[in-house]
């Protein structure tokens, strides 16, 4: 079959075609997309104002708020395009472009958490060897290899389904173009993308979940067996729920909505899934990091004063 595209456009089916409980679904979602940019902005911006965060705990907790604004914008604007308009399309063009970011954002992201999970194993592990291990050349190097492998990761699924050919239906399942739902439309054979998307994510995910389960059973076994202070184990494991907070949120769902079968679930429980780590782990983070970070407390409180009340400065 010669690979071209007939479909020049999609068609999002969305959360509902109720036009009543689409208006509260705005209100909701523009909310949380609100909530979205404007935490993670804040947290970015404190933590480049601040030169007491300038550490690398703080280095890769900036980059994460960074691919948490872009990840939502992925797919959270032409959502609330879609509430108001009452009929969502899309290009063809557009749909790949859509596919490519949000992969490449959430994959980065995934793998970043295992960074900061290893960084908080040095710190706590071998404190007199982390401003060695961890330095400023080993943070920008781990932090681009990160964005740049999950370029490449999306880069492939955006290459494979291009070459895919869609004669229709043209209706999406789905609120955003992402790769099972836009599979299912496909008229050619889907089983390499299929294959390729559970063995690649299932390999990197795997690896990825090695990579914090070691950490984390490091830190424990080093806190209780090396560390007889109570106190001193507290204030190491704060430093660690909020991280394990947000890998408990995105983590499951995403290995849940990829690495298992595409007909273990229904279209909607797929899409709920999708929302939970694509819009509202977004919106949860940076109140999930600076509520239980005393730090990022007095460094934001200490921005806000300063911006507000310059003459006091």
């Amino acid at each position: 079959m010669e690979n071209k595209t007939e479909v020049s456009e999609f068609i999002f089916l969305g959360l509902t075609n109720v036009r009543g409980l689409q208006c509260y679904l705005f209100a909701l979602f523009l909310l949380l997309y609100m909530a979205s940019v404007l935490g993670n902005g804040a947290v970015v911006a404190v933590v480049l104002a601040e030169p007491r965060l300038h550490t690398p705990m703080y280095f890769f907790l900036g980059n994460l708020s960074s691919l948490n604004i872009f990840y939502s914008t992925v797919t959270v604007p032409k959502m609330l395009a879609g509430f108001l308009s009452g009929r969502q399309t899309i290009s063809f063009t557009s749909c790949l472009a859509q596919l490519h970011f949000f992969h490449f954002l959430g994959s980065s992201e995934a793998m970043l958490l295992a960074v900061m999970a290893y960084d908080r194993y040095v710190a706590i592990c071998n404190p007199l060897r982390y401003t060695l291990v961890m330095s400023p050349q080993v943070c920008l190097l781990l932090a681009a290899a990160t964005w740049a492998t999950g370029f490449l990761y999306a880069l492939m699924h955006t290459v494979m389904t291009s070459q895919l050919h869609f004669c229709g239906p043209n209706r999406i399942h789905h609120f955003f173009c992402d790769i099972k739902p836009l599979l299912s439309l496909a008229c050619s054979s889907t089983r390499l993308n299929l294959s390729l998307l559970h063995i690649v994510t299932g390999i990197i995910g795997m690896s990825l979940f090695i990579i914090r389960l070691l950490s984390y059973l490091y830190i424990i076994s080093f806190l209780f067996l090396k560390v007889l202070s109570w106190e001193s184990r507290r204030r190491a494991f704060s430093t660690c729920t909020s991280h394990l907070t947000v890998i408990a949120l995105y983590y499951g769902t995403v290995m849940f909505a990829y690495i298992g079968p595409s007909s273990g679930s229904s279209k909607g429980e797929e899409m709920i899934i999708t929302l939970v780590y694509s819009v509202m782990t977004p919106a949860l983070n940076p109140f999930i990091y600076t509520l239980r970070n005393s730090e990022v407390k007095y460094a934001t409180r200490k921005f806000v004063t300063r911006k507000l009340f310059p003459e006091r400065n």
